[in-house]
């Protein structure tokens, strides 16, 4: 068994491509070396700015041979059709095998030489590499048959053991060669194979392992910034864009002017990170600190004092920039912003932004009975709550937008429940991000999703399939969370027919799709409810009675129901509840109107009777008290009768009165039963 290694040379591979590449490389061979046969052990693959390497491990030296049986002609066919199989084949027919009336062959075909499927496999992979862009060079890239590279390949390296795998793609041949760190070691290193490749590149200043760079810049990342007495701020996502950037990582702590630390300290760490992938530092006291660290390349003779001053400068100028912007934008209200978005188009179908904070304001008054301490101040910021969208800095940063906005209501002075409701409007943006604390910022929040959810819903522009361009889904997940998680009392028919009639009193023709948001908030409940350990169909058996809007109560219904379906006496009425409807289905059974009773009542009908009286006004009177468990508690008394009755009467009796009586009698049980939820659509 022999080691492979390969190396595929070009120049800088952009570090958000690697990790996919890394993906690609171990998928195509894989699968190339399954197509052809070829067993292997393990697979590691790395990733450097300037190379993307594969190590196979206990390849054979060949493939196996293979067996291969071929159908041919019928016994009796022409005999130019036996011949013809028998060129195709190279064989005799007395070697034929006689099976069921044709002809069979058996053909033996020897191992092939791994080398060679390693060549031929290289090559397609190369060919076929799904780069998200790629570009073709020099003399041959005329032609669109030309060989595709994310950047000019410029070496390949193909080892088998410690024997080269000869191939040639876009005329560079395999070798023994390759290169390490561009200043530290520019010349040719040979290797000699697999076992050495990691280390003869460390001799050379290239650390072939894309995990290994990234653990050594979060370690020493933290370690200079200890050392200036600072803490390094987190950010995961830096260390692996730093770690694709660098072949040789060398975090350096570099300061910049104090003076900038008026800017919004957000504003400063998404300059740094996005502008220039430096990290930044918080002081002992938690806040944004006047340092940065940069990630070098190279060991400079200096200990890289250059390399940071240049740095330095280089961010001086981007905060430079952001400061002249978070001083030009405050010269202008909030309010004198938002005149401008009269300009901005929310959607071609659904007006402007400025119109959006129109609705907005009308809106709040719609939380009143819930919320109404905070109606005013939510009114006062949904009248500026997009202005920030028009600004300098979020124009330069639309990350920041909601933030922003905060930013600049507190420098106005505005009251602290208005500059939370700017701020905060866009939360949750996911299931694990936290909600609004101010009440005033749940009802902006609740006001943003709303309107958009009604608008486009309004207009069929709803999600379809993967395809959710205005994050409809994760609006109604806000929704959701802030309604049950603040336990808000409102029926949501009522606002999204409030939402609707907003658009129309702006002459926006919007659809009124209420009952399709309600069917699409309870998909959405039933995602968000699931990790909670809550059961699907319990949510749809809630939502199948139909008037049911209220998210806090349905949710207590389900919680209750779940709980009671898990006892025996729960089982036992839904098997019971199951078999009535049933019965009536089949007998296609609907009630015109009270039935007379014509016959004497068997006991088992008596008991039911007797049973539904008591559990019926209990059931209805706990739920309405919203005491859900009270009402399942009533409902379980009649287990045992609808028992009982099953066992002891016929249904379908001969005689049509007493038929007719005890369908009606299942109904009224079933009906009853309906007063907590649709039993027919809970599982088991």
């Amino acid at each position: 068994m022999k080691d492979f290694l390969l190396e595929l040379r070009c120049e800088e591979i952009p570090a958000r491509m690697q990790a996919g590449a890394r993906r690609d490389l171990e998928r195509l061979f894989r699968d190339h070396m399954a197509a052809a046969g070829v067993t292997h052990g393990d697979v590691t693959v790395f990733s450097t700015p300037r190379r993307l390497a594969l190590i196979a491990r206990a390849l054979p030296a060949q493939t196996a041979a293979v067996r291969e049986e071929l159908k041919g002609p019928r016994i009796g066919a022409p005999e130019q059709a036996i011949d013809g199989f028998l060129r195709k084949t190279g064989l005799t027919r007395e070697v034929l095998e006689e099976r069921g009336g044709t002809y069979y062959a058996t053909i033996e075909k020897a191992g092939r030489s791994t080398a060679d499927v390693l060549a031929w496999a290289i090559t397609a992979i190369v060919r076929a590499f799904p780069w998200p862009k790629a570009m073709r060079w020099g003399a041959a890239s005329i032609s669109t048959e030309s060989a595709r590279w994310v950047r000019p390949l410029s070496g390949i390296v193909a080892i088998l053991g410690e024997d080269l795998v000869p191939l040639e793609i876009a005329g560079i041949a395999s070798s023994f060669a390759t290169l390490g760190h561009r200043f530290h070691h520019p010349g040719a290193i040979t290797i000699g194979g697999a076992d050495d490749y990691a280390e003869k590149l460390r001799a050379c200043h290239v650390i072939v392992d894309h995990a290994e760079r990234e653990a050594l810049i979060r370690e020493r990342a933290g370690e200079v910034a200890a050392a200036a007495g600072f803490t390094l701020v987190a950010d995961e996502g830096l260390v692996v864009e730093n770690a694709g950037l660098t072949e040789w990582p060398v975090p350096l702590l570099g300061r910049f002017d104090a003076a900038f630390l008026e800017v919004p300290p957000e504003v400063i760490q998404l300059t740094a990170r996005t502008n220039q992938k430096y990290f930044v530092c918080q002081d002992g006291s938690g806040k944004l600190a006047d340092a940065f660290v940069c990630t070098a390349n190279i060991e400079a003779r200096d200990g890289g004092a250059a390399i940071v001053d240049g740095n330095r400068k280089v961010l001086a100028a981007r905060l430079s920039d952001a400061r002249f912007f978070w001083e030009q934008d405050r010269k202008t209200s909030l309010a004198g912003h938002a005149e401008k978005l009269e300009r901005i188009t929310f959607h071609e179908k659904l007006g402007t932004v400025a119109q959006r904070q129109l609705r907005f304001v009308a809106l709040a008054d719609d939380f009143q009975g819930q919320l109404p301490g905070a109606v005013n101040a939510a009114k006062l910021a949904a009248a500026i709550l997009k202005a920030d969208l028009v600004t300098e800095m979020v124009g330069e940063f639309p990350e920041l937008q909601g933030l922003m906005g905060g930013y600049y209501a507190e420098a106005e002075g505005l009251p602290r429940e208005v500059v939370a409701a700017v701020r905060d409007h866009y939360k949750p943006v996911g299931q694990s991000d936290a909600l609004p604390i101010e009440d005033s910022a749940v009802l902006t929040a609740l006001i943003d999703k709303t309107d958009a959810l009604v608008g486009f819903f309004g207009a069929d522009l709803r999600p379809t399939g993967s395809k959710d361009p205005f994050a409809l889904r994760r609006a109604a997940i806000g929704v959701i969370r802030l309604v049950t998680e603040r336990g808000l009392r409102l029926s949501l028919t009522r606002l999204f027919d409030a939402a609707a009639q907003l658009y129309r009193n702006q002459n926006i023709d919007v659809a009124n799709s209420s009952s399709d948001l309600l069917e699409f908030f309870a998909d959405r409940l039933k995602v968000q409810q699931r990790e909670a350990g809550v059961r699907h169909d319990l949510i749809d058996a809630v939502f199948a009675l139909g008037g049911e809007d209220d998210l806090v109560r349905l949710l207590a219904r389900v919680h209750a129901l779940q709980a009671f379906v898990a006892t025996p006496d729960g089982a036992n009425l839904l098997a019971g509840y199951k078999r009535a409807a049933n019965i009536l289905k089949k007998e296609d059974f609907a009630v015109a109107g009270e039935i007379a009773l014509s016959y004497p009542l068997e006991p088992a009908e008596s008991a039911l009777i007797e049973a539904l009286d008591a559990a019926e006004p209990k059931a209805r009177e706990a739920i309405g008290a919203e005491d859900f468990a009270a009402a399942m508690s009533a409902l379980a008394s009649l287990r045992g009768p609808i028992d009982a009755f099953f066992d002891a009467v016929i249904v379908n009796d001969p005689d049509p009165a007493r038929r007719t009586f005890r369908l009606g009698l299942l109904d009224r049980f079933r009906r009853a039963v309906h007063q907590v939820a649709d039993f027919g659509k809970i599982e088991g």
